[in-house]
């Protein structure tokens, strides 16, 4: 399966991935899951919302058990991230069925559209849309860099539009939803552990900054004669540096947007994307409040005009805890290879998982990631750590769809 999916979007120079939502590279990522989910027998259906569900079982019959991930990417991203989780539920079911059990719940492998954001800048949004996060007007206004709705996308893709929406019918059939996900950090790494169960994703979200000056020549232009909004741009670089670093929080500047954008011309707008987490809402709050404090006094002295639009926000997700508690019951045991109960750690990084823990009983596995390294061509797991993480997730699968 690895071997099929893995030149799907991958960019010939950089190594990375560009598979973007409604594009053909997420439509070629759509065919490798129909594909998978017919040679084993299993009933796909594709909901409102772009979401792909493979199911063993009725969909009707309700107390489903739900696994899978998302095979969207980042620009340049990683093989591992989204995929990996996908790959492991089939995988999963296939070693389940080596074991000869018997199922006594439906269960179904999910491929969530639009996870990472990358093109319409909103993540998760067919997990979103599912869950009522997502309001249908909210995502007819999505538009990407090349000014194409979300609406003409699908369309163009051959879905409908105008069937978006919440799917509280859908997601009230299921009993526990579990994704397994690359780990995105080293946690696992420095505890020597192959798996890990996740407690609870930080609060996080984007911010816009847009700072507005006068476009000018750059060869002509006297410095005290300039308002450029990319040295305002830049001192707020730096302030969200610092006050993560007294905060203990996590705050980044990744993405900007620069117009006229010439080489000899002082911009007029730059336009520059914050992502910002924490482990607690306060914090969050008070690094996202002071980055902007720095902005405005930098903008009022440089003759610089300022707007900030917060365009995502995900509150913190405190995983429940009695299916937590289940996860680390099933996997007790020398079967994952340490001996040592299966470590319980904290994310930063936002998932599906976390979307629908607000409607579903919801709970994660991580894989090591010995780098640490995500969102970049250089993610990556060993192979015996991803066939423990299969080992794990078939062990919560037989457990909670299997009794």
């Amino acid at each position: 399966m690895w071997a099929e999916l893995a030149p799907i979007g991958r960019h010939r120079d950089s190594g990375g991935y560009r598979r973007y939502a409604w594009t053909g590279a997420d439509g070629d990522c759509r065919d490798w899951f129909r594909a998978q989910a017919e040679a084993r027998g299993l009933t796909l259906e594709t909901d409102r919302n772009g979401n792909q569900w493979a199911w063993l079982g009725d969909p009707l019959a309700g107390d489903a058990v739900v696994t899978g991930s998302h095979l969207d990417s980042v620009p340049d991203g990683g093989a591992f991230d989204g995929p990996l989780g996908v790959v492991s539920s089939f995988a999963a079911l296939d070693e389940l069925r080596r074991r000869g059990v018997e199922f006594t719940k439906p269960l179904a492998i999910t491929n969530f559209g639009d996870e990472e954001g990358a093109r319409f800048g909103l993540a998760c949004v067919g997990s979103r849309l599912a869950a009522g996060q997502l309001t249908v007007e909210a995502a007819h206004r999505l538009r990407d860099a090349e000014g194409v709705t979300l609406p003409q996308a699908m369309a163009a893709a051959g879905y409908d539009p105008d069937a978006i929406g919440p799917d509280p019918e859908r997601l009230a059939r299921i009993g526990a939803f579990v994704e397994l996900h690359v780990e995105q950090g080293r946690a696992l790494d420095l505890t020597g552990d192959p798996v890990g169960i996740a407690s609870a994703i930080w609060p996080h979200g984007r911010w816009r900054f847009d700072f507005r000056g006068e476009a000018n020549h750059a060869g002509t232009t006297r410095l005290t004669d300039r308002r450029d909004p990319m040295l305002t741009y830049a001192e707020t670089v730096l302030a969200a540096r610092r006050e993560a670093e007294l905060a203990g929080a996590l705050a980044t500047f990744g993405k900007i947007a620069v117009e006229p954008n010439g080489v000899n011309a002082i911009p007029s707008l730059v336009r520059g994307w914050l992502d910002s987490r924490a482990a607690d809402q306060d914090t969050l709050d008070t690094v996202v409040a002071a980055v902007e404090r720095a902005a405005r006094e930098h903008a009022e002295r440089a003759g610089i005009d300022l707007d900030v639009v917060r365009e995502s926000f995900t509150p913190v997700v405190e995983f429940q805890h009695a299916l937590r508690d289940e996860l680390s019951t099933l996997l007790k045991g020398a079967a994952h290879g340490t001996g040592r109960p299966v470590p319980v750690l904290g994310t930063g990084a936002g998932h599906d998982a976390g979307i629908l823990s607000a409607s579903v009983p919801t709970a994660m596995l991580f894989v090591r990631n010995p780098t640490g390294i995500s969102h970049s061509p250089a993610e990556h797991a060993a192979e015996d750590d991803c066939v423990a993480g299969v080992t794990a997730l078939a062990d919560v699968l037989e457990g909670l769809a299997c009794r």
